[in-house]
């Protein structure tokens, strides 16, 4: 797990690093828009941009599955329960099966 994060780190640094090497400004561009933007947040911009739109379907994904444990769980639960019920039923009945 702390390699992930010296990953992450590193690669951020460098992004950043990057970024603020190129301050030129830039024409950014979008159907009828257009800004004049220092290159630095474009790139920047670009990178926020990436990682909502690859973090959110996997956060989605992430939701989904959670909430899919949760229901095998309180599905394991009542099957355990009802194990525990039929144990103590079958122990009961052989107790007054071998007493009488």
């Amino acid at each position: 797990m702390a390699v992930r994060y010296l990953i992450v780190a590193l690669v951020a640094s460098a992004i950043t690093v990057f970024a603020l090497q190129n301050t030129a400004p830039a024409s950014v561009r979008f159907l009828l828009w257009s800004l004049e933007l220092p290159l630095a947040g474009v790139i920047l911009g670009s990178v926020a941009a990436g990682i909502v739109l690859v973090g959110l379907p996997l956060w989605i994904g992430r939701w989904q599955l959670g909430s899919r444990v949760r229901t095998l769980e309180r599905r394991l639960a009542a099957a355990d329960a009802e194990r525990a019920e039929a144990g103590r039923a079958d122990a009961e009945r052989l107790r007054d099966s071998s007493s009488g």
